[in-house]
């Protein structure tokens, strides 16, 4: 998709065989989305909101979607103690959340995190809001806060398996208000969205006691950027290495 390009809910009807085969599209996209090509989890699920009524600039839109699937088909997450990527990070095990604040047709915000161990991606997701925010920084929080749920499922899941990373666990956010409003003693930020404060206040409890830590980094490093925002042909090549997605076709061809 490309990253100056939005896309507005249908104002004509679609025909019953035309959303019949929007659908079937979607949902041969959302199978490698989900579980094998995260680079095409925000431009499917975008998409997907406009399941029950296509247009023709939808279908264009999603036949681009397959096109870039078909074209970089060998794209594989690499899993290797030998995997290059173009950030090092200095801990085992690393979440990052990021959010962009209120789509123009319904104002809703859409957020995305994605979790890695050892450099492999392991986790990852991107969604829209349930609920409509006033700022970036109310929507930073949401998005946080459902990250911070799944840091939670691996947290246990490692404690299962008896496996223990050796650090703290981390979520990097690339806003500094955000970080701020969890860290400092007395926060700034008063809304009038209770379910907003109440994410908030549940956050600065887990980060006070030390259950999470949240961690700046510069949105040129922030990997689950091109999770909720389209990018351009630069940025997506530099998403894709940060992903750890590599080309494996001398593999399966050799």
């Amino acid at each position: 998709m490309e990253s100056s390009c939005q896309y507005s809910p249908n104002q004509e009807q679609a025909i019953d065989s035309q959303i019949h085969h929007y659908q079937q599209k979607i949902g041969s996209t959302l199978y490698p989305a989900t579980i094998t090509r995260p680079d095409v989890e925000r431009p499917v699920n975008k998409l997907a909101e406009f399941i029950t009524n296509p247009s023709n600039a939808h279908f264009e839109a999603i036949n681009r979607v397959i096109a870039y699937l078909y074209s970089t088909r060998f794209y594989a997450i690499e899993y290797s103690a030998n995997q290059e990527s173009s950030i090092k990070w200095d801990n085992i095990f690393i979440c990052a959340s990021d959010a962009l604040f209120a789509d123009y047709h319904d104002c809703k915000s859409t957020e995305g995190f994605l979790c890695m161990l050892y450099s492999g991606l392991i986790n990852w997701k991107a969604s829209k809001q349930r609920t409509v925010t006033t700022s970036t920084t109310e929507a930073e929080l949401l998005a946080i806060s459902q990250a911070a749920k799944t840091l939670y499922w691996w947290k246990r899941m490692f404690n299962a398996i008896k496996f223990n990373p050796e650090h703290d666990i981390l979520i990097k956010c690339d806003n500094r208000q955000t970080i701020e409003l969890l860290t400092k003693e007395e926060p700034q930020l008063r809304t009038k969205l209770r379910h907003v404060d109440i994410h908030g206040m549940w956050l600065r409890q887990e980060v006070q006691n030390e259950g999470i830590k949240i961690e700046w980094v510069p949105t040129a490093e922030m990997p689950a950027d091109g999770m909720t925002k389209a990018l351009s042909a630069q940025r997506h090549q530099e998403f894709i290495k940060m992903l750890g997605l590599t080309d494996v076709k001398s593999l399966i061809l050799a």
